[in-house]
């Protein structure tokens, strides 16, 4: 990853974090039961590409932010669901901000 060269983990993470649909995925699997198949991840993520969504998959897996769990699919970590829960204050900010400037709140999470 390109942050990772400089030393520094929190770029390494943003990083990861920037490249398209990453947060989408992670988004998704953070519902109810937790698990999802790459069908339903690719259907919920509405626009990703196959070999995008395996990508990803595969980054956010080698991260240990994201495990496969054989037939039912794929569920975040514990270290995910801690970065998802690290990630509320910007989530809050951020509504702040659009309710401020007259943004689409992005209720329904983050796009691709």
């Amino acid at each position: 990853m390109r942050g990772s060269r400089t030393g520094r983990p929190s770029m390494a993470l943003l990083d990861l974090l920037g490249r398209r649909w990453a947060l989408r995925v992670l988004w998704e699997l953070r519902g109810e039961g937790g698990v999802a198949s790459f069908r339903d991840l690719q259907q919920a993520c509405g626009g990703i590409s196959s070999s995008v969504l395996n990508e990803r998959l595969r980054e956010l897996r080698k991260a240990g932010i994201v495990a496969e769990r054989g037939a039912p699919g794929y569920r975040l970590t514990s270290e995910g669901r801690r970065l998802l829960s690290a990630l509320e204050p910007i989530d809050e900010w951020a509504a702040r901000w659009a309710e401020r400037t007259g943004r689409r709140s992005g209720a329904t999470g983050p796009a691709g």
